[in-house]
């Protein structure tokens, strides 16, 4: 299981998994985007690549700053996650790199709006050889 949704009274409330923690960043974006989008991503019709660095002073606050670029990118620009690639975290310096693909919004019949990542009951941890988040992102 990559993700799960939570219960939560007005928020959505999502946990994701991952052998690495990379991987547990990667399926958090993927969670945002499912709560956003129920439907299969386009990764055919790729019409713009960046690269992200993004910086915090711990798990957490990097989590927040990670997922709040794809926010920004979406409002700002209409970009819409399709692929995520290269991703990269230094656990020392909490810094993340990643190049990401991804399609125009106005493709996507997006179903939710999500106005912000939250640090409302938010974690990153690691129990045995697993990763765990869990982020509440306010609609």
């Amino acid at each position: 299981m990559k993700y799960k949704f939570l219960e939560h009274t007005a928020d959505i409330k999502f946990q994701a998994f991952g052998k690495s923690i990379e991987e547990v960043f990667e399926n958090s974006a993927w969670a945002m985007f499912n709560a956003m989008y129920d439907g299969k991503v386009k990764s055919s019709s790729i019409s713009k690549k960046l690269k992200i660095n993004v910086k915090g002073k711990d798990f957490e606050s990097l989590m927040y700053n990670f997922l709040e670029e794809f926010l920004v990118l979406l409002d700002s620009e209409g970009f819409f996650l399709s692929k995520i690639e290269k991703i990269k975290i230094d656990k020392k310096k909490f810094t993340l790199n990643v190049e990401v693909s991804g399609n125009n919004s106005e493709n996507y019949e997006i179903s939710q709006h999500i106005k912000a990542v939250t640090y409302n009951d938010m974690f990153i941890h690691k129990e045995g050889k697993k990763w765990i988040a869990q982020v509440v992102i306010d609609v």
